[in-house]
């Protein structure tokens, strides 16, 4: 019997052992969907979600890496159904996918963990914000940089504003840490996760 008929065979099972399905057999439906798409090679997204210090956390990985990372303030549902329109329809609530990037956030967040070591997948970005995004892992843990200083080394000293704009579209916060960008003043500047939360990340590595 082949993998896909197998998968089938036990989630039929599943749906005809109670006439009502219980809460516990649709989390093990969900489970074998989950081992049946992994196997089948068409889980094209995977997403999970984690609680933070700095709140909820999404977390969704194509097989290429780490797609996104967003806050609750940005509505995760909403998150969801964009990867859905712009990566693929193909995606699934799977967390075993995340568990390597759940582990190391949680690391960082526990203050034993200075330099994320995850595939990442770019793919949300392109041209100028995805070379802006790329450089920011580059700044060291409990260090910062200003706009201007971002754009003179990725070899645009004028493209401030843009630069701005690749950190405030940035799709992975945290792990690429567009929180480590200031304004020329030392002031703040903007935060996909909200001002609170970018002060608490710089504060964390700061006592680090």
């Amino acid at each position: 019997m082949n993998t896909d008929t197998k998968g089938e065979r036990e989630i039929s099972d599943l749906l005809a052992s109670t006439a009502v399905p219980t809460v516990e057999t649709m989390e093990q439906l969900h489970r074998r969907l989950e081992e049946s798409a992994e196997q089948a090679k068409i889980l094209d997204v995977a997403y999970t979600t984690i609680d933070t210090p700095v709140g909820t956390l999404l977390l969704a990985a194509t097989e290429n890496g780490l797609l996104r990372v967003a806050y609750e303030c940005e509505d995760l549902d909403k998150v969801v159904d964009t990867l859905s329109t712009k990566i693929s329809q193909r995606i699934l609530k799977s967390p075993k996918r995340l568990d390597a990037a759940a582990f190391e956030i949680d690391e960082y967040f526990g203050r034993t963990r200075k330099r994320f070591d995850l595939p990442l997948d770019f793919s949300l970005s392109s041209g100028f914000r995805q070379m802006v995004q790329k450089h920011l892992p580059q700044i060291a843990y409990g260090m910062t940089e200003s706009y201007k200083q971002v754009a003179t080394i990725v070899g645009n000293p004028k493209a401030v504003r843009a630069v701005g704009t690749a950190c405030a579209t940035n799709p992975l916060p945290i792990v690429v840490p567009c929180h480590r960008v200031l304004r020329t003043d030392g002031t703040l500047g903007g935060y996909v996760g909200g001002l609170a939360a970018k002060t608490e990340l710089l504060n964390m590595e700061a006592a680090a």
